[in-house]
């Protein structure tokens, strides 16, 4: 029996961000499984799909399974694929779980209830700290618009700006302190945890500076007036990395996946993500055309110029924080993925500075390091 089934929501299926097909079948056999030995990280991966396919009585169905690539979390992820059934996809958690508990079934249980389309849990084995999802594909958003006509692609965004509309109207319908986003926000302590983490993996692991004790002083004041500003906003229901990479495309829909950490803020937070995407390069005018159709989906028209503000603040820490990212990907786990991202989000961090005025103090003190902002 498959543990689990209860937890089945929208979507019919699920893959890792990015993940592109980049598997690959491995050349040894296991009892039950074939899989790439290097991929796979030892012994510990092997032996707990294998348990879980016995235990589901999948191991029967004789599968095989390769390695996805993964996302910048420290979750691993495999494709089951089956002579006579779909695929599906295992998530191994770095540890057992509480399946009541854990963040991606919570959550999945809430957006399942909006509805709006999400990878379906088809299972579960806490003590080995798998999880068995619905097998979307491997075609991101991110990877599709090389082929997209701009037709396709201009609606492609509308869908996945209205999924955003609908994920704040319906999760302001739901609230409930069942679901774990209501209890978490990006509050002050958040939101200056990111931009810290901006200053150690981008600033100093990343770029090399050294500042002194003034200098952060100065630095994090400046910081402390941005993160006010956003912290006092109304609170709305957020993805909170809704991105090209985080958004699958089956059968011409959008699918939403990697929405575990999904918590209150601005209703600006998951708008700024899709259309500040360091990922991709969206051309103005369709950012221009895309804020005003959110706006007229949530009846905001005559908004305009207050919400645009309000949009270009948010850019400017969430780029910030990406930039943490990057830098921390690149310098503490070694990985160089992300070095390709850096330079189109300097270019938003810079644009950033250019509309919002009120923070020149916080450009001035951050091109002494950081030549791409003057």
């Amino acid at each position: 029996m498959v543990h689990g089934s209860r937890f089945t929501v929208r979507g019919s299926g699920f893959s890792p961000r990015g993940s592109r097909s980049r598997f690959a079948v491995g050349a040894k056999a296991g009892n039950v499984t074939t899989i790439e030995r290097r991929q796979t990280q030892g012994s510990d991966a092997r032996e707990r799909i294998d348990g879980y396919l016995e235990r589901s009585g999948l191991a029967a169905e004789n599968p095989r399974v390769v390695p996805l690539t993964g996302d910048a979390s420290d979750r691993r992820y495999f494709r089951v694929l089956m002579p006579d059934a779909p695929s599906i996809v295992l998530a191994l958690y770095a540890a057992p779980f509480d399946v009541r508990t854990l963040p991606f079934v919570n959550v999945a249980t809430l957006m399942a209830k909006m509805p709006v389309p999400i990878p379906g849990v088809l299972g579960h084995a806490e003590d080995l700290g798998v999880l068995a999802l619905e097998d979307l594909g491997d075609v991101t958003l991110q990877a599709h618009l090389g082929a997209a006509s701009p037709a396709e692609h201009a609606a492609l965004y509308r869908q996945a700006v209205a999924l955003i509309a609908t994920l704040q109207r319906r999760g302001a319908d739901l609230t409930s302190a069942d679901y774990l986003p209501y209890g978490i926000a990006f509050d002050v302590e958040k939101l200056t945890w990111e931009l810290d983490f901006f200053t150690k993996h981008f600033l100093e692991a990343y770029r090399g500076v050294t500042l002194t004790p003034d200098q952060g002083d100065a630095l994090r004041a400046e910081f402390a007036q941005l993160v006010k500003r956003l912290a006092d906003e109304p609170r709305v229901l957020c993805h909170r990395d809704y991105h090209s990479r985080n958004l699958m495309l089956h059968e011409s829909q959008l699918y939403i996946i990697d929405f575990q950490d999904a918590r209150m803020g601005p209703d600006t937070y998951d708008l700024v993500s899709l259309l500040r995407d360091s990922y991709v390069d969206l051309p103005d005018q369709t950012v221009e055309e895309l804020l005003a159709y959110f706006l007229a989906l949530k009846g905001l028209t005559g908004s305009e110029d207050e919400f645009r503000d309000r949009f270009d603040m948010m850019a400017l820490q969430r780029n910030l924080k990406a930039l943490g990212t990057f830098g921390y990907q690149t310098t503490a786990r070694r990985n160089p993925v992300y070095i390709q991202y850096i330079p189109r989000t300097l270019k938003y961090v810079r644009d950033n500075f250019g509309q919002q005025p009120q923070f020149a103090r916080m450009r001035e003190l951050l091109a002494t390091y950081v030549e791409e902002f003057r």
